[in-house]
C-alpha cells in the first residue's frame, strides 16, 4: 500500500519488533491511564521510555511519542497532568541525547466551540488552562498540534445542510468565510483552519504546525448512519491522499503551502469492537486482511486510474422502522447467554417471551433472541444502546413480527 508511516495506540512489543529494519516512521502512544504517574515522577517517565522505546529504537524508526489520546474529551482529572507528562517524556529523551523524536498529544475537534466560520473559532473556555501551556510546549519544541478530524460526523449529523461533495473533497461546492475572506472547497480544510484561527487568537502561537493524527471515512455502517459505503470511503481517502501528497504542498486557505502529516484511520476493520457500526468499519483492509478497495498511500496513482467501485448507497438518512434481529451465523451458546443477560438486565424487556405469552412460540434462540434484542434496543436506544450485542445482532428493515406477536421497533 506504500505507506510512509504508521501510528500505534500503544507501544506494542510485537509490532515494534516487526517494524524493525523497515523504512516506516512509527508513532507510539502513552496510554491515558499512565499520564498522571508519569507527570508526577521523572523516574517513572524514564522507565517508560526505557521499556517502550529503547528496546526497539533506533532499529525501529520511532519518530513520534503521542502522550494520551483525546485527553481533553475525557476525564478532567487527567487534564492538568497532560503537559507536565509531555515535559517529563521530553526530559527523558534529552537525558538520552535523542533529538529526532517529536512529542505531541492527539486531540479531538470538540476542543473548539465552533468550526464555521473558521475565523470565529475558539477553544472551549474550560480547557484554555491546558491549551495555553500545551501550545507553549509545542512551540518551544517545534512539534505539531495533533488533531483527529472526521468530516463524516458533521456531515452525517446534518446531511441536508452540508453537501456530500463538500465533505468528500470533490470540489463541487464552496463556502466563504466572510470575516476572513477565505473560500473553502471542502469541509476538511474548513475544520483545519478553524484550529489555525483558534491558535492565532492566543498570542505567539500563529505558526504551530498541524498534524492530522486521525481522519477517514467508514465503508459500512448501520441504517441510521447515512453515507457509510465503499464508494464514499474510497472517494474521501483517495482525494485526501492526492491533496496531502501534492508537490508543492497545497496546505489550507489560511495556511497555503503548509505541509501537514496525516494518518488515515484505520488500517484494519475492528470487527470485534463494540458500539454502533461506525466503530467497526473504517479499515483500508478487512479484519481478515482483504483490501476494502484499491488505495495507494504514496499518491502516485491518480484518482481517475482506479477501477470502478460499487455504487454509492444510503447517502440520505433512512426514514422508517428498524428492528434488531439475530445475525446470520450467530453462535447458539453465546446467543442463549445474551438472551438471558438481556432479559434479566431490563425489567419488562422480555415479558412477551414468557410461556403462554404471545411471543413465546416458536421456541428457538433465533426467535427469542430477535425479540429480546429488538425490545431492548427500542427501549434503551435513546440512552445509548445499540444493535450489536457482541456481534450477535444486526439492524433490519424487515418486520419480523408474526401473528399476535408484535416486535418493538425503532422509528427514524
Amino acid at each position: 500500500m506504500k505507506a510512509g508511516q504508521v501510528k500505534l495506540y500503544d507501544a506494542n512489543p510485537e509490532i515494534l519488533k516487526l517494524l524493525s529494519g523497515t523504512d516506516l516512521h512509527v508513532s507510539i502512544m502513552v496510554p491515558n491511564h499512565d499520564i498522571i504517574s508519569i507527570a508526577s515522577n521523572q523516574s517513572i517517565a524514564n522507565e517508560w521510555i526505557y521499556t517502550n522505546l529503547l528496546q526497539y529504537y533506533p532499529e525501529t524508526k520511532i519518530r513520534f511519542i503521542l502522550v494520551g489520546n483525546e485527553v481533553l474529551s475525557g476525564d478532567p482529572d487527567i487534564w492538568p497532568h497532560l503537559v507536565p507528562a509531555m515535559q517529563r517524556i521530553k526530559n527523558s529523551l534529552k537525558i538520552l541525547h535523542i533529538r529526532n523524536i517529536k512529542i505531541s498529544t492527539p486531540l479531538a475537534m470538540d476542543i473548539l466551540e465552533t468550526t464555521f466560520p473558521p475565523s470565529n473559532a475558539s477553544f472551549r473556555f474550560e480547557i484554555e488552562s491546558v491549551i495555553l501551556p500545551l501550545l507553549h510546549f509545542l512551540n518551544g519544541t517545534r512539534s505539531y498540534f495533533s488533531i483527529d478530524v472526521y468530516p463524516y460526523f458533521p456531515w452525517s449529523a446534518n446531511p441536508t445542510s452540508i453537501d456530500l461533495d463538500f465533505a468528500l473533497m470533490r470540489g463541487n461546492q464552496s463556502r466563504t468565510d466572510l470575516n476572513g475572506g477565505l473560500v473553502y472547497t471542502n469541509l476538511l480544510d474548513q475544520m483545519l483552519d478553524s484550529l489555525h484561527f483558534a491558535m492565532a487568537k492566543l498570542v505567539g502561537h500563529q505558526t504551530i504546525r498541524l498534524m492530522l493524527t486521525e481522519t477517514g471515512w467508514l465503508h459500512a455502517g448501520d441504517f441510521d448512519q447515512p453515507g457509510a459505503n465503499i464508494y464514499n470511503a474510497a472517494t474521501y481517502n483517495r482525494n485526501l491522499i492526492q491533496k496531502f501528497t501534492a508537490d508543492p504542498p497545497v496546505g489550507t486557505p489560511a495556511r497555503p503551502n503548509a505541509v501537514i502529516p496525516i494518518f488515515i484511520f484505520s488500517l484494519f476493520d475492528e470487527n470485534q469492537k463494540s458500539g454502533p457500526g461506525t466503530e467497526r468499519n473504517w479499515g483500508l483492509v478487512s479484519s481478515d486482511g482483504r483490501p476494502t478497495y484499491e488505495i495507494d498511500l504514496s499518491g502516485k496513482t491518480g484518482v481517475t486510474e482506479y477501477g470502478p467501485l460499487p455504487a454509492a448507497r444510503n447517502n440520505r438518512p433512512y426514514k422508517g422502522n428498524l428492528w434488531c434481529v439475530v445475525a446470520r451465523g450467530a453462535n447458539s451458546s453465546q446467543l442463549e447467554q445474551a438472551i438471558s443477560l438481556v432479559c434479566n438486565q431490563a425489567n419488562g424487556t422480555c415479558n412477551a417471551l414468557v410461556p403462554g405469552k404471545e411471543c413465546y412460540a416458536p421456541i428457538s434462540p433465533t426467535w427469542h433472541g430477535s425479540y429480546a434484542f429488538s425490545s431492548y434496543w427500542a427501549k434503551f436506544r435513546n440512552e445509548g444502546a445499540n444493535c450489536y450485542f457482541n456481534g450477535l445482532a444486526k439492524q433490519s428493515t424487515r418486520n419480523p413480527s408474526r401473528g399476535s406477536c408484535e416486535f418493538p421497533s425503532v422509528t427514524l
